[in-house]
């Protein structure tokens, strides 16, 4: 019996995604890790987000539209918080703490209604977390799942295109992956994470969403719209 993961997996890969032809779907390693969340579900576990959520930051970002790669860690364990894009934050509850400060970066004359980021990966922003799934309660749960190389095949992946992007590294294990950066044609900026526990506080006023645009526009490209409703 297919589980809700593995199924997932072969609804993403049926649409026809470039992603898709990553050697991460092809050698076996996706599949090894869809059985091993699919184990966890097995067990009582509840992961998050829900399946078919999985996969959307490449759902909504194909290959050829990424203008920006912005890496997350993994989603939030709290049910109902995560929709499948690092950082973004559909809740009832109060946006998480990490989310006002890159709000207030992005947006700083403005207060935006909603912490869902679907606009920005639909506008060419990958918002990739580095495991795709977590389980309720523990946050950190899947890091060891073998999704990390999806992590970095992705990001090497857009690094390999001749077309310009830029990618926004936030934090010790983002900015480790800037060894995958092809830094002669695509942009590097780099700043502290975003969290309060970050003690160095080196995230704010870092201005990282000005200086995405200001490079980008110096390349040809159309800044992106980093507007919230």
């Amino acid at each position: 019996m297919t589980g809700p993961v593995r199924a997932a997996l072969d609804a993403f890969r049926a649409a026809g995604s470039d992603w898709a032809r990553l050697p991460f779907f092809a050698d076996g390693a996706a599949e090894a890790v869809a059985a091993r969340v699919d184990a966890r579900i097995a067990e009582g576990a509840r992961v998050l987000p829900d399946p078919q959520r999985i996969f959307r930051a490449f759902a909504l970002t194909p290959l050829p539209a990424v203008k920006a790669v912005i890496l997350g860690q993994d989603p939030y364990p709290t049910p109902g918080d995560a929709n499948g894009l690092a950082f973004s934050h559909v809740g009832a509850g109060r946006l998480p703490a990490s989310l006002k400060v890159i709000l207030a970066e992005a947006m700083p004359d403005e207060r935006p209604r909603t912490g869902d980021l679907t606009l920005w990966a639909e506008r060419g922003v990958l918002l990739l977390n580095t495991a795709l799934t977590v389980e309720a309660g523990k946050a950190g749960a899947h890091l060891r799942f073998g999704w990390s190389r999806l992590a970095d095949e992705a990001v090497a992946a857009v690094s390999a295109r001749p077309e310009p992007a830029v990618f926004l590294l936030w934090g010790a294990q983002a900015r480790a992956r800037a060894v995958l950066i092809d830094a002669a044609r695509h942009g590097i900026v780099e700043s502290g994470h975003p969290s309060p526990l970050n003690r160095a506080r080196d995230f704010p006023g870092s201005r990282p969403f000005a200086a995405a645009n200001d490079w980008l526009a110096a390349r040809g490209r159309d800044p992106i719209d980093w507007r919230l409703p």
